[in-house]
Order: structure tokens, then C-alpha cells, then sequence
């Protein structure tokens, strides 16, 4: 173990965009702490980034859709007498369909990690990196977060809350020698879309998507430069820009066409 390497904590470390930031945090040259459901999973991969990058991997199994997770995952860092100097907020999912017929608990889940979690664990885990004035936290946004999304209609609210928190905590800390940044993807390949049973959909169906691994290593570089919001791809930029332009009002007839199952 490099005792002078920093310490980056993951979430939603198993699978997709949290997959491979590990093993680019792993080949950047940090220990890593990978938090995710699947214990299996997460072992797997920490063996790998050992062998690969002779890093220290410390694998945490918790299910942080539970509300008592954050405070458990800092207790166990406190155990083990680890630092964590960059936090990513990567863990998250959506559901796909209208929100009457949705499975509550399902929604409310949804709400716990993409909201909940992230700020609790950004919570629990900033007053130390002001305290050192250093540290860097990285929290998963989405194009999502521009503007409102019918179908789909939570995961998008989730992710306005997670942009506008970024953005003002980003303004809070950066006296203090700690960045925020929130990074803001279009749709991508990383088994995302099945979770969210939305692979019909015309926003996903036949079109080639960036994948995980290269939206790690732009979200990566902007986290590195202390951007506050990251839009990765040129497609996804020009949208965020036509949200601001158009009216409010015609966003959400907009988003449903473009949502809609292929065939309706």
C-alpha cells in the first residue's frame, strides 16, 4: 500500500460509469473504497485493480437505497482508519412509465439513492476535506437534470435536485480548497437502460450511445479541472443549450415524444 496515495470513495462501484472510474482512479494511482450492493461483483473487480495496478482495494456490500447505509459506510472507514479524499456519487437508477401506475416503493427507492444517500454520504464525508482544505467530490447528474421528463418523471426530478445541489455547494466550498462537480451524461451504454426497462424507448432504441467507459474518462479529466458542470459530447451540450432557449412550457411534450416506446 502507497501510504501517500489519496483515497477515492465509489458508489455503484459494480457495474457501468462507477466501474470504470474504479479502474481509472486504480490506474491514476489511488487506493479505492468500492461501495455497492453485489458483494461478488465488487470483489471481482477489487482483485483485478490489486493485481493490475498493485492498489489498495477495500470492498464495502451495503444496499444504499437503506436509509441507515451512509452512516454505516463512515463508521467503516472510521474502523478502518481511512481517509477519503475524493468522493464519487455514482450510484443511482431510474424506472420508466407514468407515474400513476408505477411501482411505489420503487419510486421512493429511487428517491433514497439518487437523493438521499448522496447527500447524507456528502454530508458525513465533506467537514473532513474542508477541515484538511483539500478534496474533490464528484456526484452523478445526467442531461436529464435540464429540464422535466415525463415517463420517467422522478428519476428526472432526482436529477435536477443532484445538479442544483452540486452547483450550490460547489459555491460554498471552493473558499475552503474542495471542488464539486457534477457530471451531466447523456444516454449511455451501461446496462442502465435495462434496469430501467426502458430499451423500447425511442430515446434509446437504435441509436449508438457513448459508452461507460468513455464518459468515466471525461467525467474524470472535469473532475481533475474542478469543473463544477460537466456535459459530456457535443449532442448532449448542443441540448442542454436548446433547453435554455426554448420555452418551459413545450419542454415536456418535448421530452414524452422523445421518450415515447418506438411504434407509439
Amino acid at each position: 500500500m502507497d501510504k501517500n496515495a489519496q483515497t477515492a470513495l465509489i458508489t455503484g462501484a459494480s457495474s457501468g460509469i462507477g466501474y470504470e472510474l474504479a479502474k481509472i482512479f486504480a490506474r491514476e494511482g489511488y487506493n479505492l473504497v468500492l461501495v455497492a450492493r453485489g458483494e461478488t461483483a465488487l470483489q471481482k473487480l477489487a482483485d483485478e485493480l490489486k493485481q493490475k495496478y498493485s492498489t489498495t482495494v477495500t470492498v464495502i456490500a451495503k444496499d444504499l437505497s437503506q436509509a441507515d447505509a451512509p452512516q454505516a459506510v463512515a463508521d467503516q472507514l472510521a474502523g478502518a482508519g481511512l481517509t477519503v479524499e475524493v468522493l464519487v456519487n455514482n450510484a443511482g437508477f431510474a424506472d420508466y412509465g407514468l407515474f400513476a401506475e408505477s411501482d411505489l416503493s420503487k419510486q421512493l427507492e429511487m428517491i433514497q439513492l439518487n437523493i438521499v444517500t448522496l447527500t447524507h454520504l456528502t454530508r458525513l464525508l465533506l467537514p473532513a476535506m474542508l477541515q484538511r482544505k483539500s478534496g474533490k467530490i464528484l456526484n452523478l447528474a445526467s442531461t436529464a437534470a435540464f429540464q422535466p421528463g415525463p415517463l420517467m418523471s422522478v428519476y428526472y426530478a432526482t436529477k435536477a435536485y443532484v445538479l442544483s445541489f452540486s452547483e450550490a455547494l460547489a459555491n460554498e466550498v471552493k473558499a475552503g480548497g474542495v471542488t464539486v462537480t457534477a457530471l451531466c451524461p447523456g444516454a449511455t451504454e451501461s446496462g442502465f437502460q435495462q434496469r430501467a426497462a426502458m430499451e423500447d424507448s425511442k430515446l434509446v432504441k437504435g441509436r449508438k450511445m457513448p459508452t461507460s467507459a468513455h464518459v468515466a474518462e471525461a467525467g474524470y479529466k472535469a473532475l481533475m479541472q474542478g469543473k463544477t458542470v460537466f456535459v459530456p459530447g457535443l449532442s448532449n451540450k448542443a441540448l442542454t443549450w436548446a433547453v435554455k432557449l426554448l420555452p418551459r412550457r413545450i419542454m415536456p411534450g418535448l421530452v414524452r415524444s422523445a421518450q415515447e416506446r418506438s411504434g407509439h
